[in-house]
């Protein structure tokens, strides 16, 4: 392994402190938002949540059958049957 200077390491920006992961030994503090390069994605406005829900396997299969999208595809469909 190459040993690299203090002195050949870039400086990082305000910015990419203000985007990294902050921990206390162990324990996570605050999540990196995005990488060194690049932003995470904004905060949405209505952030979706994570549930755990039992489908039948035929509309699972039906629905991934679909290609990518298809969660967003239920999400759709369920706020159809409910006319939101």
């Amino acid at each position: 392994m190459i040993g690299l200077d203090d002195d050949d390491l870039p400086e990082w920006t305000d910015d990419q402190w203000n985007r990294a992961a902050i921990y206390d030994g162990d324990r996570l503090i605050r999540p990196a938002d995005g990488t060194l390069t690049k932003p995470g994605r904004p905060k949405s406005a209505d952030p979706k949540r994570q549930v755990t829900l039992r489908l039948d396997s035929v509309v699972v299969e039906g629905f991934r059958a679909t290609g990518p999208g298809w969660q967003s595809r239920i999400n759709a469909a369920l706020r159809k049957a409910l006319d939101l």
